[in-house]
């Protein structure tokens, strides 16, 4: 009997002494977590990045109003028609065939243009030679190039550009003495060039149908 009172004491001692640390809170104690339903709703926290947007132009800067119905017209009839990849070709033509024509290079212009227009280069180059001249010109660079128009007649197609370009222009004699122009101004040039293509061709290449002045 002495050893089982005894034994109580010591448990009730213990309990206490657990009690005295676990069961009371001193203000310090981490609180518990809620249930889901009960927390407040987390904000999101609005970030600023010290960054300067991109600013991007309307994908079709380079293309009228005026272009717009027979552009469809054209991806209606051949769905993969890119009007930047064109206008990239369009600017290239526009100087393989300046570069070809102020050459003398028939040859080449006739793979770049059509047959009238490739009679008509042909007429002024040999004009140019019989009068002894030769041009010594750059193309400086294109400022801009935009589709003016396009058109769709049956199977063939023609797309207007009108190309905004810094020329050095110069010719010179027969003794390479500079007669006109000069090698140190660019000049402003705006020519409007129209390219013509047979729709759903096995050949891919627009050709230049028509040249003119803006």
């Amino acid at each position: 009997m002495f050893y089982l009172v005894l034994l109580a004491m010591v448990a009730g001692f213990l309990a206490l002494r657990l009690y005295s640390v676990l069961g009371r809170r001193t203000g310090h104690e981490q609180p518990l977590p809620k249930p889901a339903e009960e927390r407040a709703p987390v904000r999101a926290v609005t970030r600023t990045v010290d960054v300067t947007p991109e600013v991007r132009e309307p994908a079709n800067r380079n293309v009228e109003d005026s272009a717009t119905a027979g552009l469809r017209a054209i991806v209606a009839a051949e769905p993969g028609f890119d009007v930047t990849r064109f206008l990239e070709g369009a600017q290239a033509a526009y100087r393989m065939t300046l570069e070809a024509y102020w050459k003398g290079d028939e040859d080449t212009l006739s793979h770049l243009v059509e047959p009238d227009v490739a009679n008509a280069f042909a007429e002024a180059i040999r004009a140019r030679g019989e009068a002894g001249h030769v041009l010594d010109n750059r193309l400086v660079s294109i400022e801009r190039a935009v589709i003016s128009d396009a058109a769709v007649l049956g199977r063939d197609a023609r797309i207007t550009i009108r190309f905004d370009a810094d020329i050095a222009a110069v010719t010179r004699d027969g003794d390479g003495n500079v007669i006109a122009g000069s090698t140190d101004d660019a000049v402003e040039t705006h020519d409007v060039w129209t390219f013509a293509r047979t729709l759903k061709s096995n050949d891919p290449n627009w050709k230049l149908a028509d040249t003119d002045e803006a």
